[in-house]
Parts: structure tokens; sequence; C-alpha cells
């Protein structure tokens, strides 16, 4: 049976804010120290009359006794990057952030300001449908980089700036999110930017979107720049259709221009004292290998540029560029360059909330980042690039600390439990889709999910209906089980007999989470033949993608049945193995139990 639905009702009656931001930064490197003009043209798109507004001041967030340095401190697994670091902080190493004028329509508004979060209440409401232009002056001192943020990193890297500007909260379906900043995920408007940052004329700077005047600056037109007049260089950039900005800067940048075949320009800025030049300069080089790959797997990237910086405290995403450390080997620094890249995807167009899913901005990227990674270091292999990955799930599990991915980032009770939950156990999430509906959709599924939401703010059920679309099933028990809960899945096979009509596989359900099976059987004869069991409640089942295999689909399994009676052809002495889930694409705890004969039967026979 199959099972279509359609978003058609749900396409109609979406909406999404818009702001569009326009600023002006006056920066002193002696202080660090800045101040800002910032205009936002916001747009009320909701069918909701709106009577305030709301801004995160993220480098409140790096004071001691902040929400971020208690929540660390009271961890029982903190960050190391961060761990006490902020209760330590001097008062010319904290950072702050402070509006000190706001109006909306030419009216001065007061500003409530708690720690990360700034509340103003409009005298005039906005109504549905209504653009207002909001002003405020600000200014900002940069905090001692700990955790994205921040001047002097551990590599020297003079200024990270990201979170580094009053950010309109979004305001969405479910109202405002005014979550305090205590280290995890974020969430924005769509729109643009127009940022003028004026700042020491021997600084080099780099970061989100194009910039304007680079033959003015001598930026990326010959090893002599030019010297601007006067003390200071103002860098002026535009960005459309993103949701954030970000940029770094440090006298000793080294700048590489690269042009991707059929693909976006790359600017790669280090440090000149970096460990390994020559990996920073074959890096752009690794990217052209798979960037057809990536845009014929995951989506066309729609913009221009996109920048590689060294900064930061690891890697961090932002739209049209990313931070990175940069004394790395080889392989991790392209590893974390490509994971970084495909948040350009999974972040940095589909704006997801990350608060609310962040396994769906991490775990679809981590996704991505494996496949891509194989692409790049044995493409003509048959090595799984996630068993790593199910290893990593399984042990976790058994510690009984795992928590459902639904729970808000900032809410996980440790450190650990988000990092598995959001990066591995989201990964698997797509992998194990892949097993449910075959490779072949979940590959459709993904491109329909990036076509049909880009530049939107999507959540589970938005790709769970694209999924349920595109493959003919319904797999709203996928969803629950495996991001409403910590269920398990546990598949065995009990026993194996001849009977007189041929053999019958005694199959168990240890687990507590429902899954369809593939079961590959090998015979003497040398054929192999891949049973497929579909689920019950899935309404459908998927095709053969098990190239070279014959494929037979049985009769399906309903989930409240602990036992399932498989029959196959022949005598027990034809069949040489019974193995469930071949190709380890199912999160099983336990796969050991799910082969026939046994392993030490197996080797014993040998």
């Amino acid at each position: 049976m199959s099972y279509s639905g359609s978003l058609t009702a749900q396409q109609d009656i979406y909406w999404q804010q818009e702001a569009n931001y326009r600023m002006e930064i006056d920066f002193d490197v002696k202080t660090h120290r800045y101040e800002g003009k910032q205009w936002i043209e916001y747009t009320n798109n909701s069918p909701d009359t709106i009577y305030r507004v709301f801004y995160h001041l993220y480098f409140n967030a790096f004071q001691p006794g902040s929400m971020m340095d208690v929540r660390s401190r009271s961890l029982p697994d903190p960050d190391p990057r961060v761990r006490d670091r902020i209760s330590k902080l001097k008062p010319d190493e904290i950072g702050y952030q402070r509006i000190v004028s706001f109006k909306s329509n030419g009216n001065e508004l007061p500003v409530f300001t708690e720690e990360t979060i700034a509340e103003i209440g409009l005298k005039e409401a906005l109504a549905p449908g209504e653009t207002r232009e909001f002003y405020l002056g600000f200014e900002a001192q940069v905090p001692l980089q700990i955790r994205r943020s921040g001047r002097d990193n551990r590599e020297g890297i003079d200024y990270s700036m990201t979170q580094w500007y009053p950010k309109l909260c979004a305001y969405d379906e479910d109202g405002w999110h005014p979550n305090p900043y205590v280290g995890r995920e974020f969430y924005g408007n769509w729109g643009s930017f127009d940022v003028k940052i004026s700042i020491d004329k021997k600084y080099i700077l780099g970061g989100t979107g194009v910039l304007q005047n680079a033959e003015e600056l001598g930026y990326g037109y010959s090893d002599a720049r030019k010297k601007p007049k006067g003390r200071t260089a103002t860098w002026h950039f535009k960005a459309d259709r993103v949701h954030d900005f970000a940029w770094a800067a440090d006298p000793d940048y080294q700048h590489i221009v690269h042009q991707v075949p059929d693909g976006p320009v790359l600017h790669l800025l280090y440090d000149k004292s970096v460990e390994n030049p020559e990996y920073w300069e074959l890096l752009p080089y690794k990217l052209d290998t798979v960037w057809r790959y990536i845009e014929d797997n995951f989506g066309p990237y729609p913009y221009s540029q996109y920048s590689i910086l060294q900064g930061g405290d690891g890697g961090m995403e932002y739209p049209m560029a990313t931070l990175i450390t940069g004394n790395r080997p080889m392989g991790s620094l392209i590893g974390v360059t490509v994971h970084e890249l495909m948040h350009s995807w999974y972040q940095g167009v589909l704006g997801t909330n990350e608060a609310r899913y962040a396994w769906m901005d991490e775990g679809f990227t981590s996704y991505a980042s494996a496949r891509i990674m194989k692409q790049i270091n044995d493409p003509g292999s048959d090595r799984n690039p996630f068993a790593g990955t199910y290893i990593g799930y399984r042990k976790f599990a058994e510690t009984g600390a795992e928590e459902a991915l639904s729970i808000h980032a900032d809410h996980f009770l440790t450190n650990r439990a988000y990092g598995v939950g959001s990066y591995v156990k989201g990964a698997i999430f797509l992998h194990q889709l892949g097993y449910i509906v075959g490779q072949d959709v979940l590959n459709r599924i993904l491109l329909r999910y990036y076509n049909d939401w880009k530049f939107k703010h999507p959540n589970d059920d938005d790709f769970v209906r694209i999924a349920e679309e595109e493959s003919g099933m319904v797999l709203d028990w996928y969803q629950e089980h495996w991001i409403y809960s910590t269920r398990v899945i546990d598949y065995a096979i009990d026993t194996v007999y001849n009977t007189e009509v041929g053999v019958t596989v005694e199959l168990a359900n240890r687990g507590t989470m429902p899954m369809p099976l593939d079961i590959l059987v090998r015979y003497s004869s040398g054929d192999e033949i891949v049973y497929n069991i579909p689920l019950r409640m899935m309404r459908g089942s998927k095709q053969n993608d098990y190239p070279g295999k014959m494929f037979d689909t049985m009769s399906d399994w309903p989930w409240v049945y602990s036992q399932y009676s498989l029959s196959l052809p022949g005598q027990l002495e034809e069949i040489e193995s019974i193995t469930i889930d071949p190709e380890s694409r199912m999160a099983d705890i336990d796969p050991e139990n799910g082969q026939w004969p046994v392993q030490e039967e197996a080797e014993g026979n040998k």
C-alpha cells in the first residue's frame, strides 16, 4: 500500500520575517572597543501585531557570573575551551555590548537589558504587513577569545568577530525566540547586510558577504597592498539572503583567491606564521575535486563566494564564511573545512532554528561531510564512512545518559549528550532513513528538501513530509522514535530450522523501537537474496537498493508483535549465512545477534 500527502496547504500559509541591516562600525584596536550605528528595515510578514522587539547581545555572556559562566562551571563535562575561564576575566578582558540609543518611527524608546537579551516595547505597534526602520547606537568591547568570538585566539589571530553586533531575535509561528546565550546554537531572520567597518589600516579583513571596495583597499590585487591615507581604512561588505554576518581581522593575514571550476570564488585568509602554509595553499584544490559532487547531491551553492578564515576556537560556520583554527594536519584541515562548508547548506541556506533542531543542522552536516570525505579519500572503495558514527552511538547508548534530540540545545544535561545526539544521532537519522526508503529515494529527498525550503526556516515536520511524499511511505513513527525518544533498536535471529516446505527463520524484536528489516541470505550455490520485511504502519516498502543481489519483499511485520517467522526456500544445508542489515545501515545496538551462524560457530566450522 502506498501513501502520499501534500505540502500545498502548509506552503500557502508559510511566512517569515525579514530584517535588512545597515551598519557603520568605528573600531579601536588599542582598546579592543568599537562603536556602531545600526539601521534595520524590518518587515512583519506574520499575521500578528508586534508590540515589542528583542535583541541578542552575545558578548555580555563573557563576564564573570554570567549564565554562560555558571552553566559551564555547573556541567559535569564542561567544554574544555570554556571551563571556568569566564570567571577569571579581568575588566579589560570581558566582553560587553550596550545599546545606548534606540529609535522607532523617530521615537526614542527605553531599552531593558538582562545580560544577553535586550527588550524594547514599541510605542506604536507593528501591524501585519508593515515595514519599519529601527535605529540603534551601540558600544562594545571584544572579550578575550574563549568561545567562538573574541580577540587573541590561541593561534594569535587578533579578532574573531562573530556574534559581535546587536542581533534582532527571530520571530516565527511560535513567537519570539529571545534565548539567553549560554554557549550553544543560533537562529536569525533572513535579510541583507550592508556593513562598513573602519579599523586601523594595517589590518586585513575577511568574512560574510562580498567586499565592495577591494580595489580601493588593494585587497587581493597584489602582494603589496595599497595603504589608504590616514590612520584607518573602511571595509565595505554586502551580503544578500543571509541571516548573520561574521568577520575576522589580523595584520598578518595571507590571502589566497581561488576560483572553483563552475563554482564560487574562495577566499582563504591565514596567518603568515601558520605551521603548515602549504596545507592552506593545497586546500582549495581539494575542494575542487568534490564541488560538483556536493552540488549534485545536496543542491547548488547560491552565493558568489565563500571565505575560509583562520580564527575562532575550532570550527564554526557563518553565512558565506567559516572560522577555523589553522595549525592542523592536512587531513584535519580538509575535514574541518568540509564540515563547516556543508553548514552553508544545512544552516546557511536552510535556516533551521538550531536551538530547537540542532540535529537538523549538525547531524545533516555530519552526514554530508562523511560522504564528501569518502569522495576525497577513497571514492572507489566500498568502505562504510559511517561505521565509526554507529560505534560512537552504540557506546553512548549503553551509558544510559542519552537524551532525546527534541530537547532544546541549551537544556541537555551533559555536553556529551548534546554532541552525540546532535552530531552522531542526527547523522544516523539520514543514513538510517536511506535504509528504510532506499538510498536513491533518500538522495531525491535531500535535493527536494533543499530546493523547497532554501532561504526558509524548516523544521522536522517539513523534512518528514517531503520524505513521505518522495518515498510513498508513512514515516511519523520513525520521527517519533528516533527524535522524540531514546528507544533502541535490537533485532535478533532466534532460531533457524528446516521444515517440510523449506527453512524457517525465527526473528525477534528485543528492542524498544520498530524498524523494517533487510535480511541477506547467502546460498551455497552463490545466490544472494535480500528479503525485505516492511513495517505494516509504513504503508509501503522500498525497492531493491542492493546492486547485484536479488530482492524480495515479504509480508508486513505489525510492530506490536515481538516475533516474526520468515520462510525461505530450500534446506538449511544449502544456506551459508543469514544476516540482518548486511550493510550496517540500521543502528541496532547488538548487531552480533542478527547473524546466523553466530560468529563463534562460523569460525569453528572453518
